[in-house]
């Protein structure tokens, strides 16, 4: 009898391991669909995030810090005047996106690492990979159309009004046109860090499985 219990036990076993390692096979097998970048893409991912904090950042606090007090001679007469990055609606949109963006890189950023560090996949689903393309989009498209509008501004004040006797107001105001350029520079810099995510998600969308 106990010849047969161990020999039915065994069979048991032999029936068992099989399934076993399916289960094993399955699961390996839907992690690799989830992740259908490797861990270096996925680290790349996330240093892009970081990139793109660390410029929205700039670009605000170039901003926001963007003021100055000086004189300007018009027809002759020395006039007080004074630049503040509030004064300008352009400013302002650059302010605010900024900060939209500096947020929306540091919420990615605090997923993306909770993950590596879990080892588990960046981006884990279709839908997920969807949302965060749509909102890399989204903010992209608004950086650069904040960037141009506040590029328009600077450039008039750089060159002045033609026909007319208003001088270059960047000369008296040496220190916040500079302000404003580098901020200028850095909205830019990150439309093209959220654009090289966005593509990192195309990549991730056409290599996933259904």
């Amino acid at each position: 009898m106990m010849m047969n219990g161990q020999k039915m036990a065994a069979a048991e076993v032999a029936v068992q391991l099989p399934e076993s390692k399916m289960v094993t096979e399955n699961i390996g097998g839907a992690a690799d669909a989830m992740r259908p970048f490797g861990r270096k893409a996925e680290v790349m991912n996330v240093l892009l995030r970081v990139l793109c904090m660390v410029t929205s950042v700039v670009a605000l606090s170039s901003m926001v810090t963007a003021q100055q007090s000086s004189t300007v001679s018009i027809y002759g007469f020395m006039l007080p005047i004074q630049s503040k990055w509030s004064f300008s609606h352009s400013f302002e949109y650059v302010v605010g996106v900024s900060a939209v963006v500096a947020a929306h890189s540091l919420l990615q950023l605090l997923i993306s690492v909770s993950r590596l560090l879990r080892k588990s996949p960046v981006i884990q689903s279709r839908t997920h990979a969807w949302l965060v393309f749509a909102g890399d989009q989204v903010f992209a498209y608004a950086t650069i159309s904040a960037g141009a509008a506040a590029s328009g501004v600077t450039n008039l004040n750089r060159t002045g009004i033609r026909h007319t006797a208003l001088p270059n107001f960047c000369k008296p105001l040496q220190s916040f046109c500079d302000h404003v350029a580098v901020s200028i520079f850095f909205t830019f810099l990150s439309c093209f860090l959220l654009a090289a995510s966005a593509v990192q998600e195309v990549i991730w969308l056409s290599r996933s499985k259904h």
